[in-house]
Protein backbone atom coordinates (compact mmCIF):
# COMPACT_ATOMS: atom_id res chain seq x y z
CA UNK A 1 0.00 0.00 0.00
CA UNK A 2 1.24 3.48 -0.80
CA UNK A 3 1.27 6.22 1.85
CA UNK A 4 1.87 9.95 1.68
CA UNK A 5 4.08 11.27 4.49
CA UNK A 6 3.36 15.00 4.65
CA UNK A 7 5.89 17.24 6.34
CA UNK A 8 4.20 20.21 7.97
CA UNK A 9 6.15 23.41 8.56
CA UNK A 10 5.48 26.22 10.99
CA UNK A 11 7.85 29.17 10.57
CA UNK A 12 7.56 30.20 14.23
CA UNK A 13 8.34 26.66 15.42
CA UNK A 14 11.25 26.46 12.94
CA UNK A 15 12.74 29.71 14.24
CA UNK A 16 12.33 28.50 17.82
CA UNK A 17 14.58 25.51 17.11
CA UNK A 18 18.27 25.86 17.80
CA UNK A 19 20.63 26.04 14.84
CA UNK A 20 21.84 22.56 15.80
CA UNK A 21 18.27 21.19 15.67
CA UNK A 22 17.58 22.82 12.29
CA UNK A 23 20.84 21.46 10.88
CA UNK A 24 20.04 17.99 12.22
CA UNK A 25 16.65 18.04 10.51
CA UNK A 26 18.09 19.19 7.18
CA UNK A 27 21.09 16.85 7.28
CA UNK A 28 19.02 13.80 8.24
CA UNK A 29 17.20 13.74 4.89
CA UNK A 30 19.92 11.91 2.95
CA UNK A 31 20.18 9.09 5.49
CA UNK A 32 16.39 8.77 5.66
CA UNK A 33 16.12 8.59 1.86
CA UNK A 34 18.89 5.98 1.73
CA UNK A 35 17.09 3.88 4.35
CA UNK A 36 13.89 3.95 2.26
CA UNK A 37 15.77 3.10 -0.94
CA UNK A 38 17.53 0.16 0.72
CA UNK A 39 14.25 -1.18 2.12
CA UNK A 40 12.57 -0.78 -1.30
CA UNK A 41 9.88 1.46 0.20
CA UNK A 42 10.88 4.75 -1.48
CA UNK A 43 8.60 5.84 -4.30
CA UNK A 44 9.37 9.57 -4.50
CA UNK A 45 9.90 12.72 -2.49
CA UNK A 46 9.67 16.45 -3.11
CA UNK A 47 10.43 19.54 -1.06
CA UNK A 48 8.04 22.42 -1.70
CA UNK A 49 8.81 26.13 -1.93
CA UNK A 50 7.42 28.52 0.67
CA UNK A 51 3.68 29.21 0.23
CA UNK A 52 4.46 32.88 -0.41
CA UNK A 53 5.61 31.79 -3.89
CA UNK A 54 2.34 29.99 -4.71
CA UNK A 55 -0.71 31.10 -6.65
CA UNK A 56 -4.36 30.05 -6.49
CA UNK A 57 -6.36 29.66 -9.71
CA UNK A 58 -10.15 29.90 -9.65
CA UNK A 59 -12.40 29.90 -12.69
CA UNK A 60 -15.12 32.52 -12.42
CA UNK A 61 -17.65 33.01 -15.21
CA UNK A 62 -15.50 30.82 -17.45
CA UNK A 63 -12.34 32.91 -17.00
CA UNK A 64 -9.38 32.00 -14.79
CA UNK A 65 -8.67 34.37 -11.91
CA UNK A 66 -5.19 34.05 -10.37
CA UNK A 67 -4.38 35.20 -6.85
CA UNK A 68 -0.84 35.25 -5.52
CA UNK A 69 -0.14 33.45 -2.27
CA UNK A 70 -1.58 30.43 -0.54
CA UNK A 71 -5.22 29.36 -0.60
CA UNK A 72 -5.72 30.17 3.08
CA UNK A 73 -3.78 31.89 5.81
CA UNK A 74 -2.32 29.27 8.11
CA UNK A 75 0.51 28.96 10.60
CA UNK A 76 1.34 25.49 9.32
CA UNK A 77 1.81 24.56 5.69
CA UNK A 78 2.90 21.61 3.58
CA UNK A 79 6.67 21.86 3.19
CA UNK A 80 7.34 18.56 1.45
CA UNK A 81 6.37 14.94 1.22
CA UNK A 82 7.45 11.39 0.67
CA UNK A 83 5.46 8.71 -1.11
CA UNK A 84 6.33 5.31 0.28
CA UNK A 85 5.11 1.82 -0.55
CA UNK A 86 5.05 -0.45 2.48
CA UNK A 87 3.23 -3.48 3.79
CA UNK A 88 0.98 -1.88 6.38
CA UNK A 89 -0.26 1.27 8.10
CA UNK A 90 1.79 0.29 11.13
CA UNK A 91 4.95 0.22 9.01
CA UNK A 92 4.09 3.62 7.47
CA UNK A 93 3.71 5.06 10.99
CA UNK A 94 7.01 3.47 12.00
CA UNK A 95 8.74 5.04 8.99
CA UNK A 96 7.21 8.46 9.73
CA UNK A 97 8.40 8.26 13.34
CA UNK A 98 11.98 7.90 12.06
CA UNK A 99 11.83 11.31 10.35
CA UNK A 100 13.50 14.19 12.18
CA UNK A 101 10.45 16.32 11.36
CA UNK A 102 8.28 14.03 13.50
CA UNK A 103 10.28 15.14 16.52
CA UNK A 104 9.99 18.87 15.82
CA UNK A 105 7.14 19.71 13.45
CA UNK A 106 4.90 16.71 12.77
CA UNK A 107 4.40 14.29 9.90
CA UNK A 108 0.92 13.40 8.65
CA UNK A 109 0.53 9.86 7.29
CA UNK A 110 -2.28 9.30 4.80
CA UNK A 111 -3.05 6.29 2.58
CA UNK A 112 -3.05 6.97 -1.16
CA UNK A 113 -6.36 5.85 -2.65
CA UNK A 114 -5.22 5.64 -6.28
CA UNK A 115 -2.53 6.91 -8.65
CA UNK A 116 -3.09 8.04 -12.21
CA UNK A 117 -0.98 9.44 -15.01
CA UNK A 118 2.42 8.20 -13.88
CA UNK A 119 3.50 4.85 -12.64
CA UNK A 120 4.61 5.22 -9.03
Amino acid sequence: MKYLLMIHMNDDAWQALSEEERNHMMNSQEGFMNMLRESGEMVLTHALANPSTSAVVRVQDGAPAVTDGPFAEAKEYLAGYYVIDCESRERALEVAAQMAEARFLGVEVRPIMFSAGMEM
